[in-house]
């Protein structure tokens, strides 16, 4: 008796998990945390008018989800002043990640990113068996012209760039961006990962004609519309390249509910814009917090606030540890030197009283291994 004939590239993979999810930490915990402010969610929720079409929609949920996602792509498209051709609607920005990995990369493959950058672009890109070359930080933002460099250099077929960035919330203007397409060697395509730009202040996206070949926008529904558990995320790009995803995407991945979610979020631009100013609440309420702990902040144009902790990612590590011991969920950068920072959500008021409450414990109990 046999089991499973696992491929060689597969049967080579450690089972890894980009992220573990803060359910699990509450398993492992034994109780719920009080702060939730470690997954960059949108704790101010989506808009009523989104909540009350999934309701709505759930009543039908015995019926398969729209294929083609129709009204929603159509919207998008009517949103973005695009065609349609130019919109393709999936599981959330990592779906789309997957499928385009899929498309594009075979076993040895090059594909460039920024060290410390999205992890579940590089789980994806392992899985299907390419090769990633890695180009640090520059002042704890992503080097466009160091990735252009590395993508000539190893005939990148792949170059992954977010803007705004995660986890250190920096960003660049739109002509940093166009300059990095320009820069980007023959057949590489760029895929620019704009989960965030929501957040971002005026001339942070660049106008891009969307029948460029050369780069794929990633969008999503997870964060500025707070519909992370519907999974629902976009991309704009040229026909031809959206036309592809037809050949292997989940037609049926897409349930009702998500698009009926997605529709009414998008048509309720009001309630983004006011999830946008308490964001920048948030943000200001973190710094505050940060310097009233000897602590500093790195600028962010997302829903999130990196503070730096002075010292390095071991001392991170302890307040961070700290932090989620006195219930307040938190991440943090895995590469140095950016894992001197811990990540912080951009909460409602009650829930950064509690992370300015026990924050000054964690400092203390971080502080003094050091000291003993």
């Amino acid at each position: 008796m046999t089991g499973p004939r696992f491929t060689p590239l597969i049967q080579s993979l450690p089972a890894t998990v980009p992220f573990v999810g803060p359910e699990t930490q509450e398993r492992d915990r034994g109780r719920p945390f009080d702060a939730r402010l470690g997954a960059n969610e949108s704790v101010f929720g989506p808009s009523p008018r989104a909540v009350e079409a999934m309701q709505a929609a759930a009543a039908e949920a015995w019926k398969y989800g729209d294929s083609t996602s129709h009204d929603l792509r159509h919207a998008l498209a009517a949103h973005h002043r695009v065609a349609p051709g130019h919109v393709i609607v999936g599981e959330g920005i990592d779906g789309l990640l997957g499928y385009l990995v899929r498309m594009l990369i075979e076993p040895g493959d090059a594909v460039v990113t920024s060290d410390g950058a999205y992890p579940t672009f590089n789980y994806h890109v392992a899985g299907f068996g390419g090769r990633l070359h890695k180009v640090p930080y520059r002042d704890d933002r992503e080097d466009p012209q160091a990735l252009a460099a590395r993508a000539a250099e190893v005939g990148a077929k792949l170059l992954y760039f977010s803007n705004p960035d995660n986890p250190m919330g920096t960003w660049h203007g739109a002509e940093a961006v166009l300059r990095l397409i320009d820069a980007l060697p023959e057949g590489c395509l760029l895929v620019l990962d704009e989960a965030y730009v929501d957040f971002a202040p005026g001339g942070t996206a660049p106008v891009i004609d969307p029948a460029d070949p050369r780069v794929i926008r990633m969008r999503t529904f997870s964060k500025g519309y707070g519909l992370a558990g519907a999974r629902v995320g976009y991309a704009l790009g040229a026909v031809p390249l959206i036309a592809a995803f037809e050949k292997i995407r989940n037609h049926f991945g897409m349930t009702r509910m998500g698009q009926a979610g997605a529709l009414a979020a998008l048509q309720d631009q009001a309630w983004l814009a006011q999830v946008v100013a308490r964001t920048a609440e948030g943000r200001a309420g973190i710094d505050r917090i940060a310097r009233a702990n000897g602590l500093s902040t790195l600028p962010s144009a997302t829903n999130f606030v990196a503070v730096d902790c002075g010292r390095d990612g071991d001392f991170a590590r302890r307040v961070l540890e700290g932090l989620v011991a006195r219930g307040v969920f938190v991440r943090m950068p895995g590469v140095a030197p950016l894992d001197r920072c811990i990540r912080i959500t951009a909460g409602r008021p009650e829930d950064l009283g509690h992370l300015e409450q026990v924050l000054p414990e964690a400092l203390a109990e971080a502080t003094a291994p050091a000291e003993g």
